[in-house]
């Protein structure tokens, strides 16, 4: 009893963790007369099953948390929070999307693996800056690759795909 108590306090306390990260990294990104919110996006089955079908990558969860970024009442940009696996662990990452649904910035929240945590390195993940629900995203073609992380960098690119191509889908949805 005593151990599953303390399962599900570690496990509340690294999800408290994870949101106060993604909210410190959204408050240093905009400034201060912004308001941020979090909410919490139920993903509709049919909508999983699209979007999986096309990036050939699975959602972590059937729901999505995410901030909508808003200045004087009017809706700037959305941040989606997801996972996705690297070897053997999740990768946790922020993807900001503006109100067109072009990736504007990205940052990796928790790296959990011992290898491959160039895919945090600000410099690979530019890349991605613009791209949408339009563009490809071929490793070594489109997005560049990185040695010695190839694991990370295809669950990556994939997890990426995966939001911009979820947005316009749910877009009607977000708050």
């Amino acid at each position: 009893m005593k151990y599953s108590i303390l399962i599900i306090l570690t496990s509340l306390l690294a999800a408290g963790n994870i949101q106060i990260a993604c909210e410190e990294y959204l408050f240093n990104l905009y400034p201060k007369n912004t308001d941020i919110s979090m909410q919490i996006l139920k993903l509709d089955q049919q909508v999983i099953k699209e979007v999986e079908n096309q990036v050939k990558q699975k959602f972590y969860k059937d729901k999505l948390y995410y901030w909508t970024i808003t200045k004087q009442d009017s809706t700037m940009a959305y941040a989606f929070l997801d996972n996705v696996i690297g070897k053997s662990m999740p990768i946790t990452f922020l993807v900001i999307l503006n109100i067109n649904g072009n990736i504007i910035n990205l940052n990796v929240i928790k790296y959990r693996e011992a290898y491959g945590g160039e895919v945090a390195n600000t410099t690979w993940l530019q890349q991605f800056f613009n791209r949408n629900n339009n563009s490809n995203y071929n490793i070594g073609k489109d997005i560049n690759g990185i040695s010695g992380a190839t694991i990370s960098v295809k669950s990556m690119s994939k997890g990426i795909q995966k939001i911009t191509t979820l947005f316009p889908l749910v877009q009607s949805q977000l708050k």
